[in-house]
């Protein structure tokens, strides 16, 4: 199909990375592609990708920031293993990122940069412009910057705010190639810089230049066409993980009537949350920046003791600093939300890269037996389900709860079905009433199905009770140092945290043909490469089962009957085998890790290559078989 004489090409799905200097507004431009695609209708799923430093050296490796989006006609679950478009604002983004890039990709490149000081910062020792290293993609050379300031001149700007607008100008390229809706831009272009005329007109100019260029130039004779994805009827939106999570935890607080105080310190890559959190204070929400963790959890856990639904959130060292309070809420049995949204560690690690690591510091990251419940959202919007899970079980059991998402999860994106609230589950907070006359109110006595204690929120005559972090008497408690006491309220927690497993639904797998004998499953933020991987493996006639976890501790009942139906057990996992180490000391399963710790997440490629690997195996005789087949 040819519009205006250039031709029209169709997709079924593309994969386009924007990257440059942490100063390009590479995060920006990638939000406002997404934003616009996702307006169009198509399914999408985000990467961002950022240097932990303020500012890096500009124009270096180490200061590259990427955004990859993939968007479709059809449902998908991953933001792309490697982008087909890339958009490299600089020789450094170039260096860093076209090893990803597929055989035959596009590489649109702002080659005002291309100077032989830049060159030299990004370890080139000549242009790859004027050599044929990149004779394997189809390489188009632009005066980003040059044409951006010529195009912007009219507004006065020093040349070095005029050259800023080129992330704009590359948005505008990008979305006539791709036929995205441009008004959203443009109305928040004009509310963002609205106190800011000259620089709101050089951006809306830059922007409106980009697709201009497209339209006009003959670099690109093709644009590309990629239809709306069919969805379930609903009102959608684009959302973030973390933004997710914020909206689950507000949600908690009206479904159970109880007011949210989050108790929390900055850190990456978790501070959205509070970020997003402090804006609603019309649903009941209080929102306390501490001056650091200890102090973020100790509030959060005196406005639970309050009667308030306490949430404290951070990271994994964020973690490590909390954990005495973490116990004593184990102790004194009262509902906490504890929302780890993992990165690289340890130590300070890597603060904006992804990781699963906290997994054995979630379950046994506190002295003494100090057990809680576990669970660990899929995906970007999975995060809302998440949270109203996590209070739930807080709620209802008495117990804080850690909630395990992660930097993958936090900043990527994808569209979500806004739920009607009618249909959200009621939390009942069950808090304890006065005593009848003559009888005494025992804190400590438990509930015959759930085996948690009475929430007592001080201010109630008659409900007067002792807290504190040493041992409970039972039923009273008070202050016991009896060896028995304590050994009957250590299994009285276990046992509490154990009944959890009664109210989770059995594990779902997903097996059509009911003839695998390998079984992939997952945990968190894998959900969609290993969904993607094992699609890919159906593809090419291997049969494969898929099964996910959102309940890590207690494991749901029926999971030891899934992995001992399956001949081979895959699990990868973004450490070194976290999980395959508690289900093999639990079930006696001897299931095989694919661990990775690179900061990034899973192809889906290489766990199709996985799998394809683990049915082969199975199909090859080993020699220790093949021995006994001949001694028979």
């Amino acid at each position: 199909m040819a519009i205006d004489g250039k031709q029209v090409e169709q997709l079924d799905r593309v994969v386009i990375r924007f990257a440059g200097d942490s100063g390009d507004g590479m995060q920006l431009t990638g939000d406002r592609f997404t934003q616009e695609t996702a307006a169009f209708g198509n399914d999408l799923s985000t990467l961002p990708n950022f240097p932990a430093e303020i500012r890096a050296p500009q124009g270096t490796l180490p200061g590259v920031s990427s955004f990859q989006v993939h968007f479709a006609d059809h449902d998908i679950l991953t933001p792309g293993d490697r982008p087909d478009v890339l958009v490299a604002m600089n020789p450094a983004a170039l260096a860093a990122n076209i090893e990803a890039l597929r055989p035959g990709g596009i590489v649109i490149v702002d080659s005002h940069d291309f100077t032989s000081r830049n060159l030299a910062k990004a370890g080139y020792t000549s242009s790859p412009l004027d050599d044929d290293s990149l004779a394997d993609y189809q390489v188009h050379p632009i005066d980003l910057t040059g044409m951006t300031v010529e195009a912007v001149s009219e507004f006065g700007l020093g040349r070095k705010d005029a050259g800023r607008a080129k992330n704009m100008f590359a948005l505008g390229l990008l979305s006539w190639m791709y036929g995205r809706p441009t008004e959203g831009t443009t109305a928040y272009l004009e509310k963002k810089f609205a106190s800011k005329p000259a620089i709101r007109d050089a951006n809306l100019t830059a922007f409106k230049a980009g697709w201009n260029f497209g339209e006009t130039t003959e670099a690109f004779a093709v644009s590309y066409e990629i239809k709306p994805a069919p969805m379930v009827q609903g009102r959608y939106r684009n959302i973030t993980g973390n933004t997710a999570l914020s909206y689950g935890i507000v949600a908690a607080g009206q479904q159970s009537g109880l007011p949210v105080f989050l108790g929390a310190y900055p850190i990456t890559p978790a501070s959205d949350i509070l970020h997003e959190l402090s804006k609603h204070k019309a649903f009941g929400v209080t929102t306390f920046q501490a001056e650091d963790e200890i102090a973020g959890i100790g509030a959060a856990l005196g406005a639970s003791f309050g009667g308030a639904l306490g949430v404290t959130t951070t990271s994994g060292p964020g973690i490590s600093l909390k954990s005495e309070t973490i116990g004593l809420a184990v102790m004194i049995e009262l509902p906490l939300l504890v929302v780890d949204v993992q990165r690289g560690g340890p130590s300070t690690g890597l603060p904006t890269k992804t990781e699963q690591s906290d997994l054995l510091q979630a379950m046994f990251g506190r002295n003494g037996e100090a057990p809680l419940p576990v669970i660990a959202p899929q995906s970007p919007s999975d995060c809302f389900d998440a949270a109203l899970e996590a209070a739930r079980i807080a709620i209802t059991y008495r117990t804080p709860v850690m909630l395990l998402s992660d930097g993958y999860l936090a900043n990527g994106s994808e569209p979500w079905q806004i739920p009607d609230a009618a249909s959200l589950p009621r939390i009942e907070p069950d808090f304890a009433t006065a005593p009848g006359e003559g009888e005494t109110f025992m804190p400590y006595a438990r509930d015959a199905e759930t085996h948690a204690p009475a929430w007592a929120p001080p201010g109630v005559a008659g409900l007067e009770h002792r807290v504190g972090g040493i041992e409970k008497a039972d039923g009273t408690g008070n202050i016991s140092y009896d060896p028995a006491n304590h050994d009957r309220m250590v299994r009285h927690r276990a046992a509490k945290v154990a009944r959890v497993a009664e109210s989770i639904p059995d594990l779902v797998v997903d097996d059509p043909s009911g003839d695998a004998r390998v079984l992939v499953l997952g945990w968190g933020s894998t959900y969609g490469p290993i969904g993607a991987g094992v699609r890919s493996a159906r593809a090419q006639g291997i049969d494969v089962a898929h099964t996910h976890l959102r309940h890590l501790n207690p494991f749901p009942r029926n999971l030891g009957e899934v992995l001992r139906a399956y001949d081979s057990v895959i699990v990868p996992e973004m450490n070194l085998g976290q999980l395959s180490m508690l289900l093999r000391a639990r079930y006696l399963v001897d299931v095989q890790g694919y661990d990775k710790v690179t900061g990034m997440p899973f192809g889906s490629e290489e766990l199709a290559e996985v799998i394809a690997q683990a049915v082969k195996s199975l199909d090859t005789p080993s020699l220790d078989r093949l021995s006994q087949e001949n001694h028979r």
